[in-house]
């Protein structure tokens, strides 16, 4: 059955830029700047200046990033770094690709993201950094996060791959810890035509570090002070992302525009929606309700044509690959209660309030229908 309302519609953004994007591809195949290169130079400056960071490192993918990230940190075999169990596995991979161990704290239920409260508490003498993630484009609370870590002398670094133009108390995300990791899958806010991945830093030592890093470990071609990685990113994707990154801003204020259409019309059902904290200003990557029926709405969906999504469904500590760290069902209630309840409602830029309307209807004749 075809869709009335799809989850997620790339195509619509591709066609519009479908020139654009032809001609850009057309400059590297000219150019045969396939690995970095030019391209991927501009759209490194940028991304700077659009996201006010001093220096942005492009990358071959967010984990990418977030692996450099870690790496810069110092993290190693024996070291934790205390994180939250309801995220994309990527966060979580970063810490473990360097011998460190991942050290979950349960979630704050208004926003998804990690709880400052319960962080002091899962510090040991072997905690080295704290990986905080901006949980579907909302803003984790930072500063209680960043005073941890200055008393308990831990690095910080934002996970920042849902979180392009998000805001905390007027500041763009990806500018309040020493590092920050962007992702540009092709359905985040800033999307490539295939992988991509972005680390910003204030610290000029660790931006040049994370450029020999991502190349081999190269400051200069063929010596190499240290082990490094593949993380190149392509020219390619960086002239895409040159061409996309214009339309950015324009994009996200439809996305709040959208969330403002959703809200007033499901705020009278017996529905969690998203809230925005005062201090954040959020880049909407998803509209995710909650709801201790979600299986059902979810069928209920999608039988009526209606895209939707759960983000996500097992948190990181119930996941066989980390049964190794010993938790359990339980440990952490508030990320698996949103785990059994969220879910993400159809939401791109491209969509129109009259297909938020009729999501609504749906989800509406659900709970009429009780």
């Amino acid at each position: 059955m075809s869709l009335r309302v799809p989850y997620f519609d790339l195509s619509l953004q591709t066609h519009a830029l479908r020139d654009e994007l032809l001609a850009a591809v057309s400059r590297c195949l000219d150019s045969n700047a396939y690995c970095l290169g030019p391209e991927v130079d501009a759209f490194e400056k940028e991304f700077a200046d659009w996201n006010q960071s001093p220096h942005a490192i492009a990358c071959n993918s967010g984990t990418s990033a977030l692996h450099i990230g870690m790496i810069l940190l110092g993290m190693g075999p024996g070291d934790e770094v205390i994180t939250t169990p309801f995220t994309f596995a990527s966060t979580s991979w970063a810490i473990s690709y360097t011998g460190a161990r991942p050290v979950f704290v349960d979630i704050e239920p208004a926003n998804g993201s990690l709880d400052p409260a319960r962080v002091e508490a899962a510090i040991t003498p072997r905690t080295k950094a704290l990986l905080p993630v901006h949980l579907y484009g909302h803003p984790c609370d930072m500063d209680p996060l960043l005073e941890i870590a200055r008393r308990h002398r831990l690095g910080v670094m934002e996970d920042a791959a849902q979180a392009h133009g998000a805001r905390y108390k007027q500041k763009q995300i990806g500018n309040i810890a020493p590092l920050a990791a962007f992702s540009f899958y092709p359905t985040k806010n800033l999307g490539a035509i295939g992988e991509g991945g972005m680390l910003t830093t204030p610290d000029e030592a660790l931006a040049k570090r994370a450029r020999a890093l991502r190349n081999h470990g190269s400051y200069r071609r063929y010596f190499y002070d240290e082990v490094g990685y593949n993380y190149r990113m392509e020219g390619i994707q960086g002239a895409a992302l040159r061409i996309k990154l214009r339309q950015l801003s324009e994009m996200n204020r439809k996305r709040a525009r959208l969330a403002a259409c959703y809200t007033p019309l499901l705020q009278d059902l017996p529905l969690a929606l998203p809230q925005v904290q005062p201090w954040a200003e959020s880049a909407w990557h998803l509209y995710v309700i909650r709801t201790a029926r979600r299986d059902a709405l979810e069928k209920h969906l999608i039988a009526n044509g209606i895209g939707c999504a759960i983000h996500y469904p097992v948190p990181l500590h119930l996941q066989q690959c980390y049964a190794s760290l010993g938790y359990k069902a339980g440990d952490f209630p508030q990320a698996e209660k949103l785990a059994d309840e969220c879910l993400a409602l159809p939401f791109f830029p491209e969509m129109t309030e009259g297909q938020v309307t009729t999501v609504c209807e749906v989800v509406r004749d659900f709970f009429n229908k009780q």
